[in-house]
């Protein structure tokens, strides 16, 4: 049933998560405008995810916080957000979203564990759905939208919609070497022979990355501090950049980042390259939508403008930070993916441009 909204109602989505899920949360702020045309949307992020979402149409205000907020901060924040909102929604499960949605909105809506904390929580919200469904991050956002009452919108909106006047003269390829953590990157020799093979299929290439010291350490061993081969665009680009000079590439290729999530979202044929990571719930998100989600494991699987490649390995996807557990592991999965698998998804993609 729908929930009654006045037309000008002001709306809070609660995404306290890492940047790939803050994107993947704007189907749903996109379903709340539509339902809401003249309604003022904001959005609460920690502060080093806002950047993903600055110029998306649909946002109002961006409220940000640290990542590991005292006593303090959280309190005064709870005192700036209170009874703000007409409607409130934590796009996760978890105790900090949710008791933000619950102190900002007058109707609160989240998701519940099935568990006793979950049902103490599911007192204090007026609307709930169960979390932990083995579901893709966009229909668990859209399912949110359902709890509400409107129709689903299965579209990511990018930080800002790139403009038709190309960034770069002439055929070029966008390489994203450099995910947040070590379980998830592919070898520095295969980034350097992907590289090497695109310039012989006619393109140049560009190798983007983040600012963080750690990311351009690992760039500055996979392409070398005066690499000829990459124009580098590392640390030079904010996301609305990043996704114009995505949009207007051949091809992107990267491993399993917020960053791939965006360049699946412009349209661009997106190759990506995933280890221990189950496609099933966090598979790239095309531009046209999935009408087939991902399958659980494939050496080369196609959906729409995204090829996600895996390793043919029987632990695949294991959903675990490594093989050693930990965010500074190792991937054997990755370290062993052979380039001659990325080629040929990298020849499928082209040949779809």
């Amino acid at each position: 049933m729908l929930i009654d909204l006045p037309p000008s109602a002001c709306i809070l989505v609660v995404v306290l998560q890492r940047l790939g899920d803050v994107l993947l949360t704007t189907p749903l702020i996109r379903s709340l405008k539509r339902a809401w045309p003249d309604a003022r949307i904001d959005v609460l992020v920690y502060a080093d995810t806002a950047g993903i979402l600055h110029g998306n149409p649909d946002i109002e205000n961006i409220v940000t916080m640290p990542q590991r907020p005292g006593a303090l901060q959280s309190l005064a924040l709870a005192m700036r957000l209170w009874r703000r909102y007409a409607l409130a929604i934590s796009a996760q499960a978890g105790d900090r979203p949710t008791f933000f949605a619950i102190v900002a909105g007058h109707i609160r809506i989240a998701p519940v564990e099935q568990r006793l904390s979950g049902k103490i929580k599911a007192f204090a919200l007026d609307r709930s759905i169960p979390a932990g469904q083995r579901l893709h991050r966009v229909p668990q956002m859209l399912a949110l939208a359902q709890a509400i009452g409107i129709a689903p919108i299965a579209e990511v909106v990018l930080p800002e919609p790139p403009s038709q006047k190309p960034v770069v003269s002439g055929a070029y390829a966008v390489v994203h070497a450099a995910p947040m953590f070590r379980y998830k990157q592919w070898t520095a020799d295969g980034w350097r022979s992907l590289a090497a093979a695109l310039l012989q299929r006619g393109l140049q290439v560009f190798a983007t990355g983040g600012p963080a010291e750690n990311e351009r350490r690992y760039l500055d061993d996979v392409w070398g501090s005066e690499n000829g081969v990459v124009v580098r665009k590392d640390g030079k680009l904010d996301w609305r950049e990043l996704a114009e000079l995505i949009a207007g590439a051949e091809i992107y290729v990267g491993p399993d980042t917020s960053v791939t999530h965006l360049a699946a979202a412009t349209g661009c044929p997106t190759v990506a390259l995933y280890g221990p990571t189950d496609p099933v719930l966090w598979g790239p998100w095309p531009k046209a939508g999935l009408k087939q989600n991902w399958a659980k494991s494939g050496i080369v699987q196609r959906r729409n403008n995204v090829w996600l490649i895996q390793h043919n390995m029987p632990c695949v996807p294991c959903q675990l930070e490594g093989c050693e557990r930990n965010l500074g592991s190792y991937s054997r999965c990755l370290d062993e993916m052979p380039l001659n698998v990325v080629l040929l998804a990298v020849d499928q993609a082209l040949a779809s441009r």
